[in-house]
C-alpha cells in the first residue's frame, strides 16, 4: 500500500499536463527503481536502517522520496497553460474537505498500524498523529489569517495534511507533548512553503514540494529532535533526549535520499520523455485530460 501511495502523491504535481501512457510508464519505472531501493534502505535491513536511522511509518520513503520528485516533475514539465495569470481554485470545495478528512481517518491505520501489533507504540502513534495533525491545522490557519486576513477551509484541510505528513516518521518515536510542537511547526513551515511557489516560479498543482517534500523533511528532522526510547524502546533517544547524534543521523539519511531521488526522476521522466513524451498538447490541455485521455467528462451541465 505505501508503494502506492508513494508515485500517487507525485502525480500531484504534474495533473492536468501529463499523457496517460507517460503516467503509466512513470509509475512502473518510479516505483522500481526509486521508490523500492529507499524502501530497501529503511525497512528492508538497508543502510539506513542499519547506521540507525529512524522513520517510523515513511517519512523518509514516501514524503521526502515523492517531494523531491515532484519538484524535478514540475520542472521538467512546466506550467500549466495559464498558471499565474488565471485564478486556480478547487471547483468543489466540499469534496476538498471531505478528502481531507478520509484521508486523516485512513492515515491512522497508515502510522499506527505501522506498529504491527495491537500494542502501546501503536496507541502512541493513533494519538501523536491526531493532535499534530490538529496542531498543524490550528498554525497554517493562524499564519494564513495573519498573512492573508482570511483563514480558509482550503488552509485547515492543507494544515491537516502537513500536519499528518510531518508526524509521520517520529509517530511511533516521540510523546504527545512533541506531537504538538511538531505539528504547530509544520502547518505554519508548509504554508510559508508553498507562498514561497510563485516566488521560485515552479508550477505544483497540489503543492506536493510544499506540503510532502517540506512537511516530511521537517518530520525526518523532528524525529531526531523529539525521539524518546520512553515511548519506544525500539527507538533512540533524539537531540532534546541527550543524544544529539541521532539529528545528524536523520539529516544524512533525508538528504541522502533528496539526492537519489533527483538525480533518478530526472534521468527517468528523460526516458519516458524519449520514448513516449511528457505533456499532453495545448489544445489537449485546453480541452482536458478527461476528455482527451479517456473520453469522458467528470459532470453533465
Amino acid at each position: 500500500m505505501f508503494a502506492v501511495i508513494t508515485p500517487a502523491l507525485i502525480t500531484g504535481t504534474f495533473a492536468e499536463r501529463v499523457k496517460f501512457p507517460a503516467f503509466l510508464l512513470f509509475t512502473v519505472l518510479w516505483s522500481t527503481l526509486v521508490y523500492l531501493p529507499v524502501c530497501h534502505w529503511v525497512w528492508g535491513g538497508g543502510w539506513i536502517s542499519g547506521h540507525g536511522g529512524l522513520d517510523f511509518a515513511g517519512g523518509t520513503v514516501i514524503h521526502i522520496n515523492s517531494g523531491a520528485a515532484a519538484l524535478v516533475a514540475a520542472l521538467m514539465f512546466g506550467k500549466r497553460r495559464g498558471w499565474g495569470k488565471e485564478s486556480f481554485h478547487p471547483h468543489n470545495l466540499g469534496m476538498t474537505l471531505l478528502g481531507a478528512g478520509i484521508l486523516w481517518f485512513g492515515w491512522f491505520g497508515f502510522n499506527a498500524g505501522s506498529a504491527l501489533s495491537a500494542n502501546g507504540v501503536a496507541v502512541n502513534a493513533f494519538f501523536t498523529t491526531q493532535v499534530a495533525t490538529g496542531a498543524a491545522l490550528l498554525s497554517w490557519l493562524i499564519a494564513e489569517w495573519l498573512v492573508q486576513g482570511k483563514p480558509t477551509t482550503l488552509g485547515a484541510a492543507s494544515g491537516a495534511i502537513a500536519g499528518l505528513v510531518a508526524i509521520t516518521p517520529g509517530a511511533g518515536f516521540v510523546g504527545p507533548i512533541s506531537a504538538v510542537i511538531i505539528g504547530l511547526v509544520a502547518g505554519s513551515l508548509c504554508y510559508f512553503a508553498i507562498l514561497a511557489k510563485s516566488r521560485l516560479g515552479y508550477d505544483d498543482a497540489l503543492d506536493v514540494v510544499g506540503v510532502h517534500g517540506v512537511g516530511g523533511l521537517w518530520g525526518a528532522l523532528a524525529t531526531g529532535l523529539f525521539a524518546t526510547t520512553a515511548v519506544n524502546t525500539a527507538g533512540k533517544n533524539g537531540l532534546f533526549f541527550g543524544n544529539p547524534q541521532l539529528l545528524g543521523i536523520q539529516a544524512l539519511d533525508a538528504f541522502t535520499t533528496i539526492a537519489y531521488s533527483v538525480v533518478v526522476t530526472f534521468i527517468i521522466l528523460k526516458v519516458v520523455d524519449l520514448v513516449i513524451g511528457l505533456r499532453v498538447s495545448e489544445e489537449e490541455e485546453v480541452q482536458g485530460l478527461d476528455l482527451t485521455q479517456h473520453s469522458e467528462i467528470g459532470y453533465s451541465l
